[in-house]
């Protein structure tokens, strides 16, 4: 706080933005991919590039009805921070996570990373279905820029952005295929998508879920720091 003026000084509005950062990024550099409710109070990547939702305001009983309205009834939606469901709505799975703030990582390059785009998406899918990162769907490639590793023509490890909260961007689709572990690619992603987003000016971060221990490790090995741990849930809307 200001203490002439008890206002939020400019970094901290920008740290912020991380206890919503869907919100943040479709009432954002992501509004493109944003679809709202009726009400305004509620939002949604279009459902080919990521399942998630978001609320204005968690606490908010209107922005979990907008949600509703917007995703309509008994329909599985995606959000993500500290939530209680309001009544009506059943909680299908909590997925435990963490949020690392990533300003602190060495970026640089990767010289034998390559760029991604719409064409390899069928070769992304097929890495992402066997080393289950978290979501990845037709467009999410969209959503940032993404990178990978080729081996004999192969894709054999890739990286991304996927949710950008304004001065932020969330490094996301960290995978390598089991036969190539083992030899850093992964880290050396890591870098080479975090040296984007901070030629961009912005930082990185990223989300994963607190039982991946073995890649929670990595990330606070390359310099990420833990910010807060919130969940990832998996809600049904009223039936009605």
């Amino acid at each position: 706080m200001s203490p002439e003026s008890g206002t939020l000084c400019g970094s901290e509005v920008l740290d912020e933005v991380l206890d919503n950062p869907v919100w943040a990024a479709l009432t954002g550099p992501h509004r493109e991919f944003a679809e709202f409710g009726p009400a305004g109070l509620a939002a949604r990547y279009t459902l080919d590039t990521s399942p998630f939702s978001a609320l204005a305001d968690p606490q908010d009983p209107r922005a979990w009805a907008d949600l509703a309205a917007l995703a309509g009834p008994g329909q599985e939606v995606w959000v993500t921070g500290l939530l209680t469901p309001p009544p009506g709505w059943q909680t299908l799975v909590t997925v435990p996570g963490v949020q690392l703030d990533g300003r602190a990582v060495r970026a640089g390059a990767a010289p034998e990373a390559v760029p991604l785009g719409l064409a390899d998406v069928p070769e992304m899918l097929e890495l992402v279905g066997l080393t289950k990162p978290g979501p990845f769907l037709d467009r999410t490639v969209e959503l940032g820029t993404y990178l990978g590793i080729r081996h004999e023509g192969r894709l054999v490890a890739m990286a991304g952005e996927r949710m950008r909260p304004a001065g932020w961007s969330e490094i996301s689709a960290v995978c390598t295929h089991p036969d190539h572990r083992g030899r850093g690619l992964a880290a050396r992603l890591i870098r080479a998508v975090a040296a984007e987003v901070r030629e961009r000016g912005e930082r990185p971060f990223l989300h994963a879920a607190a039982a991946n221990t073995g890649a929670v490790r990595l990330y606070e090995s390359m310099g990420f720091t833990l910010r807060r741990s919130p969940l990832f849930l998996g809600v049904r809307t009223p039936a009605a």
